[in-house]
């Protein structure tokens, strides 16, 4: 007796289903699921099948039990008790997806391919910017969070909630949904930080500092915010195949003390010779790294000559000082290529970064590749199971150093979409997955915005769009102080 199961519905039919033979082609899926290793919190992982149309079933097997789901119109929808049932079943094994095609009367099994359910989960939520493809022309654009164990995506806060003015740069504090902080330009601007309930509006240029705050990245005590503060060039190509190209001009790393109210920096960090940009702090607090470039002038016209090394300094967070040695991880001058966004593991095990042929906008570089460092040995090796054709850039790490989201644009060269990967103990990335949609095939063809800084968050972020455009007019910005050690 076949079990069909249709959206969670079980009902039974009156014939069996015997599969034959097994074809050697492999059935074409979108997204492309096949093979991949999945956490069994993931929202149900729905998908298309493109394949001749007729009368078409899906065996599932897993732990020794056999479920049957009805394929209708080539769309595999999964209900979610019946999915979470699965994933409960499965976690730590292997589910194997045979799709059948009824033919002359014979029920035909073209290549199984299989999922594998890891034992950790990742974080429940992801935030993003949703921004029109191109940077240069936009009206909308919004900070959005994704509940990732289903479908649903609400607002941070929209730009049309405001008065239609940029919306940037957000990040938390080790993924904590009650540390965010992002900005607003123009009209209404300012640095905005929420820290459990407390809002603040920050002024953050100061008469000895280059511009505004950008490309944050928060201490693990939240005590502190790297920045970078720059002078930057933006250029848009007819003739190369990188259509948008951001340059510095001048840039440098700076510390905010979120205590004192100060933005701090010091000689190795904020050198007329050099870029400084891109900070993060290291899990235990102890280390700031940060990518840099011998200056390069004049710009835009020399901005191929701009090729960023991956440095490291020491921080002591009891007095916000720094080392005066600057270790290089990895050398730009070299390796005769540049790296941008360079991100730990919390387990502090890991460092990955995006490594294209010149400058620090990874996000519109075909070459954009990711690489990842031993922290450990030293070892830079690349990271070949996430890499494509087109870009790979900006990517999180989830609280448990085992799964790393990145943006990328293999689908259609244009729009950023997130990717998650498995990245199992020894650093090994396992092939990855676009964001599960409901039906995936109608919402990805249909999205008009791209995916912009995707960020693992441990939750759902509690503040809300109508109290963040109040307080954005409401709100005096903060004038910060300053100091050079």
């Amino acid at each position: 007796m076949l079990v069909m199961i249709l959206s969670g519905i079980i009902c039974s039919c009156s014939h069996d289903i015997t599969v034959e033979e097994y074809k050697s082609i492999s059935p074409v899926v979108f997204p492309d699921y096949k093979d991949v290793v999945i956490p069994s919190n993931v929202a149900p992982m729905n998908f298309v099948v493109e394949a001749p149309a007729g009368k078409m079933v899906l065996k599932l097997e897993h732990g020794g039990e056999v479920d049957y789901l009805a394929v209708k119109d080539g769309e595999v929808s999964f209900g979610k008790r019946f999915w979470n049932s699965l994933m409960e079943k499965s976690r730590g094994g292997r589910i194997t997806f045979t799709l059948c095609v009824k033919e002359d009367g014979k029920w035909i099994g073209y290549e199984p391919f299989t999922m594998t359910v890891a034992e950790e989960d990742m974080d429940p939520y992801l935030a993003y910017r949703l921004i029109p493809p191109g940077y240069t022309m936009w009206k909308e654009m919004s900070i959005c969070q994704r509940n990732l164990e289903n479908y649903k995506e609400s607002r941070i806060y929209s730009n049309l909630q405001g008065r239609g003015n940029c919306v940037n740069c957000h990040s938390f504090r080790d993924r904590d949904p009650d540390y965010m902080l992002f900005h607003l330009r123009s009209e209404l601007g300012g640095t905005y930080i929420f820290r459990n309930g407390v809002k603040e509006k920050l002024d953050t240029k100061t008469d000895n500092t280059i511009s505004p705050l950008v490309y944050p990245y928060w201490h693990t005590t939240g005590n502190y915010v790297a920045f970078t503060v720059n002078t930057t060039n933006e250029v848009v190509h007819t003739k190369n195949i990188n259509v948008v190209e951001v340059v510095d001009e001048v840039s440098d790393v700076v510390v905010y003390d979120v205590n004192a109210h100060e933005i701090v920096t010091a000689d190795v960090l904020s050198s007329d010779d050099s870029f400084e940009t891109f900070p993060t702090f290291s899990p235990d607090g102890r280390s700031l790294y940060f990518c840099s470039a011998a200056s390069v002038a004049p710009m835009p016209a020399k901005f191929r000559g701009a090729k960023y090394s991956l440095c490291r300094v020491d921080f002591n967070p009891e007095d916000c000082s720094f080392g005066t040695q600057v270790d290089t991880l990895y050398n730009a001058r070299i390796e005769d290529r540049s790296v941008s966004f360079p991100r730990i593991s919390p387990d502090g095990r890991f460092l990955v970064f995006a490594l294209s042929n010149y400058g620090n906008f990874s996000i519109w570089h075909k070459d954009s590749d990711l690489y990842s460092v031993d922290l450990t040995t030293g070892e830079v090796s690349p990271m070949t199971a996430l890499n494509s054709d087109d870009v790979e850039s900006y990517h999180s790490w989830s609280s448990n150093s085992r799964w790393l989201v990145f943006s990328s644009r293999r689908d259609d060269g244009l729009y950023t979409k997130p990717y998650f990967s498995y990245i199992d103990r020894e650093g090994n990335a396992h092939k990855p997955f676009l964001l599960p949609q409901k039906s995936p095939r109608r919402y990805y063809d249909s999205q008009m915005y791209a995916y912009n800084i995707p960020e693992f968050v441990s939750g759902k972020v509690g503040v809300n769009g109508s109290e963040i455009a109040e307080f954005a007019r409401e709100g005096k910005a903060m004038k910060l102080g300053y100091r050079r050690k």
